[in-house]
C-alpha cells in the first residue's frame, strides 16, 4: 500500500506537469496557425484517445513523459516523410523563426508559471512555520556528518556566511549545501568559531539516512500523550510530567533521554519525574527497541508568519526561481568534480521516494512545484531532442539568417535521443543501485 501511494503521487504529479508542459507547446502552435496532429500525455500503448478537429488527444500507459506532434517539425518521432514535400502554410517549418522559438519555449514558460503559481498559493494559504534561531538557544546536536564538519554538541549557531541566523531552517539552505566558501559561525563556550562547509557536503548528506539534518537543535521536553497499556502507562507516567533522570543519569534534553533508554533497552529503569513541582519516582520497563510508549511535547516555540497576497507573490516567485538557482549550483559542482553525479541525480524511483508513502496535500503540491521548475530547467538544457536544443538551433537561425538543413536537424535529433535514453537509463539504474 505504501508503494502504491508513492507511485500514485509520482504519476499524478508527472501527469499534471507533463500535461501542462505539452499544453504550452500546443497552444502556442495553434495560436500561430500551425497544425497540431497529436497531443499526448504518456507514451504508448494507448489507454484513451479522441480526435477533436485536426488534433488527436491521447493518454498513454507509460507516464514518464508526453509529446505534441506538430506538422512539419523534426521531433522525437523522427517522422520526416512529409519534409520531402514543399512546406505548407500550416506547417511548423513554414513559420518565421521567432514564432517557432515561442512554440518551443511554450512548455518551459508554462512550467515556470505553474511552479510560481503553486508556490504563491501555498505561501498565501499556509504561511510559513519556522523555528526562530533564538529558540535554538540550547545549542545543537551534530550527527556523524556534523561532527566530521566540525560541530560539537552544545554549539549555538549564530550566523551563516557572516549573516545573523534568524530561522534555524536556514542552516540547511541550498546556499549552504551548494555554495562555495560557505561557513557557519557558532558560539562555543562564549567563543565565536567559524566552521567551513566542505565542498562535498551534498555528497555526504546524500549518503546519510538523516539526509541533510546533520545538526539538530537540542530540545527540552515534557511528556505529551501517554499510550494506553504501554510500559509508561503501566508505570504511572502522566501527560505533563517532566522527566529529570533515568537510573540516576540526568536528562535535560530529549536526545539524552533517548540515549539513556537505548543503553537500557530490554531492562527496567528507575525514573525520576517532576509532577506539579514535586519529584515522583517510577520504575519503567524499557522495550527491546528502547522505547516506553509516550509522545514528547517539545518545549521550543515555533513561529508562524502569514502573508498577504501581495507579499506571497514575490516570496513564491523567489522560492520558485531558487529551485533553478540550486540546480545551476548543483550542476556546477558536478562539472567541477566536487560532488558525484551518481549520488546527486535521481530518476523516477528517487522522485517517488521524495513524495513519500503518506499523502499530504501541502507536501504534494510543494514537491510538484519544485518538479515543475526542475522540468523547466532540464528542458532548457541545450541538448538536441529537448526544447533547449531546438532553442539553440532557432537562435542560430535568427542571428545568422541561415536555417540548419532538415537532414542536420534529423541527425541531431537522433543524437539527442541517444543522450536522453542514456541519461534515463543511468538515472533508473542509479536509483536501483542506491537500494544496495
Amino acid at each position: 500500500m505504501d508503494v502504491l501511494i508513492m507511485v500514485g503521487q509520482l504519476i499524478l504529479g508527472l501527469t499534471i506537469l507533463v500535461g501542462l508542459h505539452e499544453l504550452g507547446h500546443m497552444l502556442a502552435a495553434k495560436w500561430f496557425g500551425m497544425r497540431v496532429e497529436k497531443y499526448a500525455i504518456g507514451f504508448p500503448p494507448k489507454i484513451f484517445s479522441k480526435k477533436i478537429g485536426e488534433t488527436e488527444y491521447m493518454l498513454g500507459m507509460i507516464p514518464l513523459g508526453g509529446f505534441v506532434k506538430i506538422t512539419g517539425m523534426v521531433d522525437e518521432s523522427l517522422d520526416t516523410e512529409k519534409l520531402q514535400e514543399e512546406p505548407q502554410p500550416w506547417e511548423f517549418r513554414a513559420k518565421p523563426a521567432w514564432q517557432r522559438l515561442i512554440v518551443m519555449m511554450g512548455g518551459i514558460i508554462v512550467n515556470i508559471i505553474t511552479g510560481i503559481v503553486i508556490y504563491v498559493v501555498l505561501t498565501y494559504n499556509y504561511g510559513e512555520s519556522y523555528l526562530p534561531a533564538s529558540e535554538a538557544r540550547y545549542g545543537i546536536i551534530p550527527n556523524e556528518i556534523g561532527q566530521e564538519i566540525g560541530f560539537q554538541t552544545g554549539d549555538r549557531i549564530v550566523a551563516v556566511n557572516g549573516k545573523e541566523l534568524e530561522k534555524f531552517e536556514d542552516v540547511y539552505s541550498m546556499d549552504m549545501l551548494l555554495g562555495r566558501d560557505a561557513y557557519y559561525t557558532v558560539d562555543r563556550n562564549g567563543q565565536r568559531v567559524d566552521i567551513q562547509v566542505p565542498v562535498d557536503l551534498m555528497d555526504r548528506v546524500a549518503d546519510n539516512k538523516d539526509r541533510m539534518f546533520f545538526v539538530q537543535p537540542r530540545i527540552p521536553f515534557k511528556v505529551g500523550e501517554v499510550q494506553k497499556n504501554s510500559a509508561a502507562d503501566k508505570a504511572g507516567l502522566e501527560s505533563g510530567d517532566f522527566i529529570k533522570s533515568v537510573n540516576g543519569e540526568s536528562v535535560s534534553f530529549f536526545h539524552e533521554f533517548q540515549q539513556a533508554l537505548q543503553k537500557n533497552a530490554g531492562k527496567a529503569v528507575a525514573m525520576t519525574v517532576e509532577r506539579n513541582g514535586n519529584p515522583v519516582e517510577l520504575n519503567v520497563n524499557v522495550s527491546e527497541e528502547g522505547t516506553i510508549g509516550f509522545y514528547q511535547e517539545p518545549l521550543l516555540q515555533y513561529a508562524t508568519r502569514d502573508f498577504s497576497l501581495g507579499e506571497s507573490i514575490p516570496k513564491g516567485t523567489n522560492q520558485a526561481f531558487g529551485v533553478i538557482t540550486a540546480n545551476l549550483k548543483g550542476f556546477g559542482k558536478i562539472f567541477r568534480g566536487e560532488v558525484s553525479a551518481q549520488k546527486s541525480l535521481s530518476g523516477p524511483i528517487g522522485i517517488a521516494q521524495i513524495f513519500g508513502d503518506t499523502f499530504n496535500w501541502y507536501k504534494f503540491w510543494n514537491i510538484t512545484a519544485m518538479l515543475s521548475m526542475v522540468l523547466a530547467f532540464m528542458n532548457f538544457l541545450p541538448i538536441p531532442a529537448l526544447d533547449g536544443g531546438h532553442v539553440v538551433f532557432l537562435t542560430y537561425e535568427m542571428i545568422s539568417g541561415r536555417k540548419p538543413s532538415d537532414n542536420f536537424l534529423e541527425n541531431a535529433q537522433k543524437v539527442g535521443m541517444v543522450i536522453l535514453l542514456g541519461l534515463m537509463a543511468f538515472a533508473i539504474f542509479n536509483d536501483v543501485l542506491k537500494f544496495f
